[in-house]
C-alpha cells in the first residue's frame, strides 16, 4: 500500500478521540473519583483534603465548565484556560519564538526535546493556541495510560499512543510501522500537526539528543523509490526546543540516574510517571521558553544526518538560564561567554546573586549521593552549546 493510500481503520487502537466521542468521554471523566480528586488538588489545594463535599463540588464545576464542549476543539478551549492558569501560577512567564514564521495552512511534524512528561507537549500546544495555529496531535507512551481518567484526559487532547509494551521483536516492528504510518497519515494526508519527543523518556541528564531510531521509524512509511531528503520534506519536520529555568523533577531525575548506575538498579513504580506529571505541572519552573525551529528542507540522505540536524537546531535554539551558567561554574570554576535569558543578553553575575543563592540552597537539599548529577543536568545544556560553537 502506498503512503498516500493508508487505511485509517488500522489506527483505531492508537488514535485520539474523535469529535463524536467527546461527550461520552467527558461524562466518564467527570464521574471518575480520581479525576475529581486530581482536579480538587489543582483548583482548591487548601480544601482538597475535604474529600466528600469538595469532590462533589468539583464534579459540578467540571460539568459546568465543559457544558458547551461538543468536539475536541471545545475541550481544548477549556483546557487552554486552565493550562495558562497553571503556567501563570508556576512560572515567571512563557515566551515563544519562531512560531510566527511557520505557515498556518501546512501541517508540521514537531520534534521536541523532552524534559517534562506532560508540560513539554502542553506548552507547545498552548503556544500554538495562543499564536492562532491549529494544535498538534501528541505522541505519548502507553506507560502513561495506566488509569482510565488519565487515558480520557490525554485522548480528549489529541494524544495518540506509542506502544512500548510489545513482548517480542515482531510486535515491536508492527507497532513501529503503525506509528510511522499514523504520523505520515496525520501530517501529509490529513494536514494535522504532530508533536513527538526526540527520544523515548525524558533527558534526565540535561543532554538533548535525538535517537536516530526515531528518524528510522519516520522512514518506515517511505516508498522504496522515494529519496530520504524528499520524504523528510513531505513530513515538514520542525525541531522544537523547550527550556525551563527550574526543573520541578530535578531531584527525582538525579536519584533515578544514580540508582540506574548501581547494582540494585532502578525500579519504576506502577504509577510513577503519573506522579511525575503532577509534579511537573504544579512545580515551580521559573522562566520557560518555547523555540520553534525552521522546517528541515536540506538534502539529508540518511537517518543519522536528519537526527544531527534536529539536534543542531534544538541546541542552537535552546535558551540558557542563569541556573545553567551557575551550575556550570560550580563544576568548572568559570562561566563561558554565552548569552542568557530571552531576549538574549550577556551574563552579569551581579544581576543573578539571588538566583545563585536559591540554586545552591536547592542543590544542598538534594541527597549528596546524587547531588552532582542534578548539578550536571543543569550544566549540560551549556556544554552542548559550547560543542556546537
Amino acid at each position: 500500500m502506498r503512503a498516500s493510500e493508508l487505511d485509517p481503520s488500522q489506527f483505531e487502537d492508537i488514535r485520539p478521540y474523535r469529535d463524536d466521542e467527546v461527550r461520552e468521554a467527558l461524562k466518564r471523566l467527570i464521574s471518575d473519583p480520581e479525576m475529581s480528586h486530581a482536579a480538587a488538588h489543582f483548583l482548591v489545594p487548601k480544601l482538597a483534603r475535604l474529600e466528600g463535599p469538595i469532590a462533589w463540588l468539583v464534579r459540578q464545576f467540571l460539568r459546568f465548565e465543559f457544558r458547551n464542549a461538543r468536539d475536541v476543539r471545545g475541550v481544548q478551549e477549556v483546557v487552554a484556560k486552565y493550562l495558562e492558569m497553571a503556567v501563570n501560577r508556576t512560572s515567571d512567564g512563557l515566551t515563544i519564538s519562531g512560531l510566527d514564521t511557520l505557515p498556518k495552512d501546512r501541517a508540521c511534524l514537531f520534534v521536541s526535546n523532552h524534559r517534562d512528561i506532560a508540560m513539554d507537549p502542553a506548552l507547545a500546544i498552548l503556544a500554538m493556541y495562543k499564536e492562532g495555529h491549529e494544535t498538534a496531535r501528541i505522541a505519548i507512551g502507553d506507560n502513561l495510560l495506566t488509569k482510565q481518567f488519565a487515558t480520557d484526559i490525554m485522548k480528549l487532547n489529541k494524544c495518540f499512543t506509542v506502544k512500548r509494551k510489545s513482548s517480542n521483536r515482531r510486535e515491536k516492528l508492527e507497532s513501529a510501522t503503525k506509528l510511522s504510518n499514523y504520523i505520515y497519515h496525520s501530517v501529509v494526508n490529513e494536514n494535522e500537526h504532530v508533536w513527538i519527543a526526540q527520544r523515548s523518556g525524558r533527558a534526565k541528564d540535561g543532554l538533548d539528543r535525538t535517537n536516530p531510531a526515531l528518524a528510522a521509524m519516520f522512514a518506515m512509511t517511505k516508498d522504496k523509490d522515494t529519496p530520504f531528503a524528499e520524504f523528510w520534506r513531505k513530513l515538514h519536520i520542525v525541531p522544537l526546543a523547550i527550556s525551563y529555568e527550574w526543573d520541578p523533577c530535578d531531584r527525582q531525575k538525579a536519584r533515578e540516574l544514580y540508582f540506574a548506575e548501581h547494582p540494585e538498579g532502578y525500579r519504576k513504580g506502577k504509577h510513577e510517571d503519573l506522579n511525575s506529571i503532577a509534579k511537573g505541572v504544579v512545580g515551580k519552573k521559573g522562566h520557560v521558553h518555547a523555540a520553534f525551529g525552521t522546517p528541515i528542507v536540506g538534502d539529508y540522505h540518511d537517518v543519522s544526518a536528519l537526527a544531527e540536524e534536529i539536534d543542531r537546531q534544538i541546541i542552537d535554539n535552546y535558551v540558557l538560564h542563569p541556573t545553567n551558567l551557575i551550575a556550570y561554574e560550580m563544576i568548572y570554576g568559570e562561566v563561558p561567554d554565552l548569552p542568557v535569558c530571552w531576549p538574549a543578553r550577556s551574563w552579569d553575575p551581579d544581576e543573578h546573586e539571588e538566583t545563585r543563592r536559591k540554586f545552591e540552597e536547592r542543590m544542598q537539599r538534594i541527597d549528596e549521593r546524587w547531588r552532582d548529577k542534578a548539578i550536571r543536568a543543569y550544566a549540560n545544556p551549556v556544554i552542548s552549546k559550547l560543542a556546537y560553537l
